[in-house]
């Protein structure tokens, strides 16, 4: 794939506001891009019946607060969090699921949106009898991952926020050019579009997929900088140095979540964190396990101060 349409397929994602394991290790080291599968087998998979969907799910670990999944758009688990599951999985239950026409999940009649795939997530992780998680979505995903934090803040313990805007202008200028041009036959041969034909259960679909994706972008309005402001649960904010987010835009969201002050006061640190990985862009930040599985963990395990 060129370089122009890995940089248009990354954008189509973003614009969206962007025990096996147990006798198992796994280096923390970047992985290729291209990843498209978990090395560690999960100790179970299933399907949930929710809001007409039969939404796919694999449950890897086991311990403290169960950490829910949600990949980006187009992608699924594998090509999202093939390089961070085994890291993520070590010391905690991960739960990563599959959103409404993506990956095992099949579509059905309905238009796709940001609101509906937060429902969606939320009921799936109810049905576990699980109340209340941690969330890290990535790309699309950590747009999900932020409309649950919003519309359903009780079930929301932490929230990671890796590579997505909550407005459009937090996306690199001139990024948006030509988005407009991009079909789905830009995405053949990618490891996405190659994903989708290995597990979907109706391989055919993707041209489909890719204009409800592309009908639910057209429907995207900004997030209020007062909606920022006012979510409750710590948020990590990472991005890769070369992402599709600028680094402005994420300090920005930052400070709205009671960051960017000077930390060695009585005050101390802020709940919220951020994190920019280096020598990272969209695609491959998701490859750098090395330095974004202990970010995550440490952010995870910490005390949140009252």
């Amino acid at each position: 794939m060129s370089h122009a349409i890995r940089a248009l397929a990354a954008v189509a994602g973003i614009v969206s506001f962007a025990a096996a394991a147990s006798a198992q290790t796994t280096d923390l080291v970047p992985q290729p891009l291209g990843v498209t599968a978990v090395t560690i087998a999960p100790q179970k998979t299933g399907y949930a019946p929710v809001n007409g969907l039969k939404m796919y799910y694999e449950v890897y670990g086991h311990g403290g607060t169960p950490l829910v999944l949600i990949h980006g758009a187009f992608s699924a688990i594998g090509t999202s969090f093939g390089a961070l599951i085994p890291g993520l999985a070590a010391n905690r239950q991960v739960i990563a699921v599959e959103v409404q026409g993506h990956g095992h999940t099949a579509d059905i009649d309905r238009p796709m949106s940001l609101e509906a795939f937060a429902d969606d997530t939320v009921a799936l992780v109810d049905s576990l009898g699980i109340k209340q998680a941690d969330y890290f979505g990535y790309s699309n995903g950590a747009a999900v991952a932020l409309q649950v934090v919003i519309r359903h803040p009780e079930a929301v313990r932490k929230l990671v926020f890796l590579s997505a805007t909550y407005r459009l202008d937090g996306i690199q200028p001139g990024l948006m050019s030509g988005l407009g041009e991009m079909k789905w036959e830009m995405m053949i041969g990618s490891p996405w579009y190659d994903e989708y034909q290995r597990i979907a259960p109706n391989p055919g679909d993707f041209p489909k997929l890719f204009a409800k994706k592309t009908a639910m972008d057209r429907q995207m309005k900004d997030i209020p900088d007062t909606t920022i402001a006012a979510i409750k649960s710590p948020v990590l904010i990472a991005l890769g140095d070369s992402d599709l987010p600028t680094a402005e835009h994420a300090v920005k969201m930052y400070r709205l979540l009671g960051g960017g002050g000077f930390g060695d006061t009585p005050a101390g640190l802020p709940n919220s964190q951020l994190a920019i990985i280096p020598g990272a862009s969209h695609v491959s930040v998701a490859t750098k396990a090395n330095l974004l599985v202990p970010i995550v963990t440490e952010f995870l395990d910490g005390a949140v101060k009252n």
